[in-house]
């Protein structure tokens, strides 16, 4: 009887770390998550490699996300636009920047239909992730924890977005 409760107890452990298991990869299945099947800018992944830095193509094809306090776009003042680094999409403006404390740059809100959000169950919790709508990068993820006047913080990743400084800047 003790031998056959621990088969038991091994086997519903066993189930538990391959449930578990599930949640630890990234969302990556862009029309599972609710994301366009198709978008506008595409490549293979030798593609990307070759336009893409390492730590980019880690970052915007991998789901990865860069060291805080890495970035300069965190310390990034000047009015321009924030852009995709991946296809160069415009995705925030500087005036929606904020300092969050957080060691990334922060946004209160993207451009309209500028990125596109994802179920990330990674790592044991369950998170919105942010994604670039034209070519489908990883930028970072969304939290409702932001300032007025939208309540959100967009913190994403500096080596995923390029910085296009205004003119008059």
């Amino acid at each position: 009887m003790m031998r056959g409760r621990r088969y038991l107890l091994g086997g519903a452990a066993a189930a538990v770390v391959v449930a578990g298991l599930r949640w630890l990869r990234p969302a990556q299945t862009a029309t599972a998550a609710g994301m366009p099947e198709h978008f506008a800018v595409t490549h293979s992944e030798d593609e990307w490699r070759k336009l893409l830095t390492p730590a980019q193509f880690y970052v915007l094809r991998n789901h990865g996300t860069e060291p805080p306090n890495s970035s300069p776009l965190e310390h990034e003042t000047r009015k321009g636009i924030f852009a995709c680094a991946a296809c160069d999409q415009p995705v925030y403006r500087s005036e929606t920047k904020f300092e969050s404390g957080t060691g990334w740059p922060s946004f209160w809100e993207p451009i309209k239909d500028a990125v596109a959000t994802s179920a990330d169950r990674s790592f044991f919790m369950t998170r919105t992730e942010v994604h670039c709508a034209n070519c489908g990068g990883h930028l970072g993820h969304v939290f409702p924890d932001g300032p007025p006047p939208s309540g959100m913080r967009y913190c994403m990743n500096g080596v995923a977005m390029v910085f296009h400084a205004d003119a008059t800047s």
